[in-house]
């Protein structure tokens, strides 16, 4: 038996995960158990999490994986510095005893806290776009298949095209720091007022508001004159004048940008005005433009009929459903939890088949177990909530507790569903859930503003029994991580009113669309999760029972956390979550809790 720990850590959403003869045991985002979102420090309680999970100890790791080079990323900053000396020289005078202790010496220190925790293996550092390909080609269900990386940066590269055959993943190009199509996205971010690394979702789900505008055209043409030339084969440069963040504390030279763009960079939290709408759409827009160039290379180079992508721009579902409709590959498959998290997984993959050289076993399915990899809790820990917290909750059979829900749920009730493993990743795929009714009118608000607590603009995603998606969706095939968006059909569309493309963006967002308005954009699209009994039974038997009462087999799904809050990981944050905020019922197991009660 071979242990191989995989880590990631200090620049955000750091994770480990554990690998055991090429097999994926578990794994978990440190995030969820310090309750610190986007947690950037050694994943001790992860490392913690997944040995225990395996029924191992840290003498029974062979190897560690850390999920890129530090010291060529060091290198990376000192080198970025100097070529653009003298500017940044004030950041760089302030940062450099920092960046000696963290980025140098942090072989030193990684090597040390596993020691702590009585870990004395081999550290092996393959690099981050490795990481990232190794995620994405060996838990995909494929022999052969091109590999599509794309990011903010690692050491040097910020894209990769590769091609994965057997247990062998060989790169075929790269393109490097500065230029990073991550990064341009996360200027973006940045600049309409979000958090980087934290609020690109935003930006792509505000993006639909601007599509009709004429000023998101009038945006991308901008763009493309001023910020970044787009090449035929997708390979791009970007004009490092109007970007700070190779050597400066902000993403963007906002001089320059106000300059062209006439709109000064929003305040977060400010009220969201068209203009900065209309540069979301337009760097959706040049994303999308971008991914499909370099999909076009990637089948150029490798002729392969699969494609499966990892990296944080991979999480782009919209960029995804285009390369989907694209038609350029038979089969894509997305690593679900592409971003630097994943990087944990890829590590770790990396050392088994590539260091250690041993054959690769293809999963028919996939090798993410669905995501539920991380920790999952007893009967008797949640006897325990109950006694400390001295609630109230009813202990009902699972056929009981799945007709009871879908009544509540018909009712119009919002319910936190908490059971089994907690997912890897940023999505929520039933496990940490926040379920409700998607016919239901105000849905969409209600949970937003009341549940969530986060802006009214943010779309919520539908989970759909896999047989039914065709009948709703214009999809034929299953998609179960919630990483494709697909439209709505024609015939389940309202029309919308004549003056729809002169409203704000609250009067579109509340605009009659659909039947299933709290799942439908305001472009008709969703980011569907389709449920079989395969991947996940009691929300497949849950779906089953609430189109047994209503007809339709859809749920809205979004995950189980207010804004600001990693989704929740045990019965005690399930209960604080439920207990402050306006949801109505909480399920943990079979447990029914009540606000009534």
């Amino acid at each position: 038996m071979t242990v191989i720990l995989g880590i990631s850590a200090f620049y955000h959403d750091s994770a480990a995960a554990l690998v055991i003869d090429g097999e994926i045991i578990a794994a978990a985002q440190e995030e969820r158990f310090t309750r610190c979102k986007n947690d950037a420090s050694f994943p001790t309680h992860a490392i913690s999490y997944v040995l225990r999970e395996a029924g191992l100890t840290g003498e029974n790791v062979d190897y560690v994986a850390f999920y890129e080079k530090s010291f060529l990323k060091f290198e990376r900053i000192l080198e970025t510095y100097y070529a653009f000396a003298p500017k940044g020289i004030v950041s760089f005078v302030k940062s450099i005893p920092l960046w000696m202790k963290e980025k140098l010496f942090v072989k030193q220190y990684i090597i040390s806290e596993l020691k702590a925790m009585d870990i004395k293996s081999l550290v092996l550092f393959p690099e981050h776009h490795l990481s990232h390909a190794a995620s994405a080609f060996y838990p995909s269900p494929y022999e052969d298949a091109c590999i599509l990386t794309v990011d903010g940066v690692g050491e040097w590269a910020t894209t990769t095209i590769g091609k994965g055959k057997g247990n062998k993943i060989t790169c075929l190009r790269e393109i490097h720091f500065p230029h990073s199509l991550g990064l341009f996205y996360s200027a973006f971010t940045y600049y309409c007022g979000f958090k980087v690394n934290g609020g690109e979702y935003k930006l792509m789900g505000l993006a639909p508001y601007g599509q009709y505008s004429q000023q998101a055209m009038d945006y991308i043409r901008l763009i493309k004159e001023h910020l970044i030339d787009i090449r035929l084969d997708g390979s791009f440069l970007l004009n490092m004048n109007y970007y700070n963040y190779a050597t400066g504390l902000t993403m963007t030279n906002d001089k320059l940008w106000k300059k062209i763009f006439n709109v000064p960079p929003r305040k977060p939290e400010s009220e969201i005005s068209q203009p900065y709408i209309d540069l979301a759409f337009a760097a959706q827009f040049v994303v999308e433009e971008v991914m499909l160039k370099l999909a076009h290379t990637a089948k150029e180079l490798t002729n392969s009929d699969t494609l499966v992508m990892a990296g944080g721009v991979a999480l782009n579902c919209v960029s995804n459903e285009k390369l989907y409709n694209s038609r350029l590959f038979k089969h894509i498959w997305v690593q679900p939890a592409s971003g630097d998290a994943g990087g944990a997984v890829g590590a770790a993959l990396a050392i088994w088949h590539t260091f250690l050289n041993n054959k690769r076993i293809v999963n028919k399915k996939d090798g993410m177990s669905n995501t539920y990899l991380g920790p999952s809790f007893s009967k008797r820990c949640v006897d325990i909530l109950i006694r400390n917290k001295d609630a109230h909750a009813e202990l009902l059979s699972e056929t009981d507790l799945l007709q009871k829900v879908s009544v509540l749920l018909r009712d119009g009730a919002i319910v936190g569903w908490f059971q089994g493993r907690m997912e890897f990743g940023p999505r929520s795929l039933g496990n940490r859930s926040i379920l409700a009714d998607p016919r239901a009118e105000g849905m969409q608000k209600r949970l937003n503003l009341k549940i969530k607590f986060r802006e009214s603009f943010r779309p919520f995603a539908p989970c759909i029994l896999e047989e039914d998606v065709s009948n709703y969706f214009e999809r034929t095939e299953p998609s179960p991580y919630m990483l494709f968006t697909t439209g709505l059909l024609p015939e389940l569309r309202k029309q919308l009113p004549e003056n729809y493309k002169q409203l704000t963006y609250s009067n579109k967002l509340y605009a009659a669309r659909s039947a299933l308005q709290a799942v439908t954009h305001v472009d008709f699209s969703a980011r569907i999760q389709t449920v079989s009994r395969e991947n996940n039974s009691l929300l497949y038997d849950l779906l089953r029972a609430f189109k047994t009462e209503t007809g339709c087999g859809i749920l809205v799904n979004t995950s189980f956390n207010v804004r600001g809050e990693p989704i929740v990981c045990n019965p005690e944050d399930a209960y604080r979550c439920f207990c402050n905020t306006g949801m109505d019922y909480l399920v943990i197991g079979n447990y029914l809790f009540s606000k009534n009660k």
